[in-house]
């Protein structure tokens, strides 16, 4: 009798996925290969061999002594976190390996999906922040990440310091020393670094080999993460990690969903820097649902081929571009004139990407005609899709951004930013000739 109570007492394990296999003969396989099924056994789910989408609120314990170790972990009183499946605002069978073949793409540790891009954003800041404390960020960001901390956060006490995104690493420790002042006065600490490369929608880059040396020299890397919006050129043309970055983040919505069907956002990174992210997000909620989940474990299979062929396309089409007589200038990273940015992108990408600025000799009129002309591109904001958008960021993603800081940052009036898909590019370029001949 009494071994049979001390049974019922213990916790039962929950079976677990079998390891995952990752090297072949000494090989590290690439994560393209490994996105067919890594972090899913199909034993667990009746031998489907893709993943079911759970749709459940809640998962079943074991027994009362499993739930209560996995509470334990959810709330703090145990390191570790939950062991198991508990609930799904916590966690989910379709989020987790989701989660897991994320940090494979950014080399990271740990990951956290998230029900859009912003909401990523929003609670990672808010998981490191206190009143007092200062954020340093690049500049230009999305319209949306800025107003976060210069309208919302700053409402709790919470001040920031910007620093142009090509920045050198004089002018970053000259930031840096600002904003430490800055936290010390306010009885606080610089509690992130946030940067965005290439910057939307200029496409300029941050060296963040120089943001890491100065940060290791002014503050303490353990208690100032640098994070980083990577959703220009990740997963497949940057890995910020490599270069000295803490936590990526990305719209999963973009590139990684990249068929316009869907909104979600990431985190990733070690998994010291995710707990807190973790636990946040347990509390409020925000995790990406199951269906979501499930279309970006579908997406994540192509993810490389369609950012190879829009990369390529974008590459003709820019050279069409780049020669039109009624364009003034592109910031597309494949024909980059300043020496700095230059060595920026031969230290830090991999590719050009396919989403540049095309600046259209003129003003918001000839912008629009643009616009209005496109057959084949769509007029619609969002990028990474398989289709190719256009959008005018000044008077629509950055419309709330002050009129003089959007000519401080280079968002002009006759900026057009354009996300090239994956089409064939002769029809592209057709498009394009056409529509300029409208200007």
């Amino acid at each position: 009798m009494t071994d049979a109570i001390d049974a019922v007492d213990q916790p039962t394990p929950r079976r677990k996925p079998k390891e995952p296999i990752t090297t072949i003969g000494g090989r590290q396989m690439k994560p393209s290969t490994l996105m067919m099924g890594y972090g899913y056994d199909p034993v667990l789910s009746e031998g489907s061999l893709k993943p079911p989408i759970f749709l459940t609120s809640t998962f079943a314990f074991e027994n009362a002594a499993a739930g209560k170790r996995h509470f334990e972990g959810i709330t703090g009183k145990r390191a570790g976190g939950a062991e198991g499946l508990v609930y799904s605002r916590f966690n989910g069978p379709n989020q987790e390996i989701l989660e897991d073949r994320l940090a494979i793409w950014d080399g990271a540790e740990d990951a956290l999906s998230f029900s859009s891009g912003m909401t990523a954003i929003c609670i990672l800041m808010m998981a490191f922040v206190s009143q007092g404390d200062v954020i340093v960020h690049s500049g230009p960001l999305y319209a949306a990440s800025e107003g976060f901390v210069a309208r919302v956060l700053s409402k709790f006490g919470v001040t920031y310091v910007d620093f142009p995104a090509g920045a050198t690493r004089e002018e970053i420790d000259a930031v840096l020393a600002k904003a430490k002042a800055q936290a010390e006065a306010n009885g606080g600490k610089v509690a992130m670094i946030y940067l965005e490369s290439p910057a939307n929608p200029t496409n300029a880059l941050v060296d963040v080999e120089a943001v890491k040396a100065a940060r290791d020299a002014a503050l303490d890397p353990s208690v100032t993460p640098i994070a980083i919006d990577n959703t220009f050129l990740g997963p497949l043309w940057q890995r910020p990690i490599d270069n000295g970055a803490d936590i990526v983040c990305y719209s999963l919505t973009k590139y990684v969903g990249g068929h316009s069907d869907l909104v979600a956002g990431s985190v990733s990174g070690a998994k010291r820097w995710m707990d807190p992210v973790r636990a946040l997000r347990n509390t409020m909620g925000g995790i990406a649902d199951p269906n979501t989940a499930w279309m970006l474990l579908r997406s994540l299979e192509t993810v490389e081929l369609r950012m190879q062929r829009a990369g390529e396309n974008a590459a003709k089409v820019c050279e069409y571009l780049r020669s039109h007589p009624k364009v003034e200038g592109l910031g597309y990273l494949g024909f980059i004139r300043d020496a700095r940015q230059q060595d920026i992108f031969d230290r830090h990408c991999s590719g050009a990407g396919s989403t540049f600025s095309l600046f259209i000799k003129g003003g918001e009129a000839e912008s629009f005609a643009f616009l209005d002309a496109l057959k084949v591109a769509k007029l619609a904001v969002s990028l990474g899709g398989t289709e190719t958008l256009a959008s005018h960021p000044a008077s629509m993603t950055h419309l709330s951004v002050p009129d003089e800081r959007k000519a401080a940052l280079g968002i002009t009036d006759n900026l057009v930013r354009i996300s090239i898909g994956i089409e064939d590019p002769d029809d592209l370029i057709a498009d394009f000739e056409q529509a300029l001949a409208k200007v």
